[in-house]
């Protein structure tokens, strides 16, 4: 083997090792490492028709199997999706917009995860600031004393009997995070509900209802004690 190989041989492996290094290692303006990112950039795009198909098909939790959702026959508008955030508020504040049926997880970086939701009726809403103080998979419900005052029928699930076991038919759904004012239980609750065509209504007894897929993401998204605000 003659010496103008190996000299030739050892210079392409040194120039190939020299570009990989560089690949590895970004420089700013001034021959310095560039900053990271403050925050990771997440794609703001409606979800695809395959993403629908995974985010409301059936889902097995807690025992039970929670069915598809019809998503076609729920307004777009409605559908989980990451979206610009408009709230204003610090990251990893939960925003209900009540006149707008939208619920907001407000993300680093300029960004926020939104869900349509269902809210209560004329005469039966809640506004303010709270925490999210209590969390709950697979809730009991158990209706508060006056909305029994209003519908005996309910007697058999309130308090005193011990409330409603949870499941599929469960008006609270697969997941409940529960809204504390000044260290009070304001008795309203974020949570599932498997009545889907609710969502972007007024049908609720003051609660912010979402599909039982969509509450199960909120949940692994909202840390206990975050914030909360509901805007009238």
């Amino acid at each position: 083997m003659s010496a103008e190989f190996l000299t030739s041989r050892r210079a392409f492996v040194l120039a190939a090792a020299s570009a990989i290094l560089a690949s590895c290692t970004t420089t700013g303006p001034a021959g310095g490492r560039a900053p990271l990112p403050v925050a990771p950039r997440r794609p703001i795009v409606p979800p695809t028709a395959a993403e629908l198909d995974v985010m409301y098909g059936p889902v097995e939790d807690g025992g039970f199997t929670i069915p598809a959702i019809p998503y076609q026959q729920i307004d777009p508008k409605y559908y989980r999706q990451r979206v610009a955030d408009p709230t204003g508020e610090p990251a990893g504040t939960v925003v209900v917009d009540t006149p707008s049926r939208f619920l907001y997880v407000v993300e680093p970086g300029g960004t926020a995860m939104r869900y349509g939701v269902g809210i209560g009726r004329d005469g039966f809403s809640w506004e303010g600031e709270g925490t999210i103080h209590w969390r709950q998979p697979w809730p009991r419900w158990k209706p508060p004393n006056e909305m029994v005052a209003r519908q005996p029928e309910l007697v058999k699930y309130s308090i005193e009997n011990g409330g409603m076991a949870p499941g599929l038919k469960n008006p609270l759904g697969a997941r409940a995070l529960y809204i504390f004012q000044n260290g009070q239980d304001t008795l309203y609750r974020l949570h599932g509900n498997p009545e889907w065509r609710s969502i972007g209504k007024a049908v609720s007894s003051g609660c912010v209802r979402l599909m039982n897929q969509d509450v199960i993401d909120l949940y692994n998204r909202v840390p206990y004690h975050a914030r909360i605000v509901v805007r009238q």
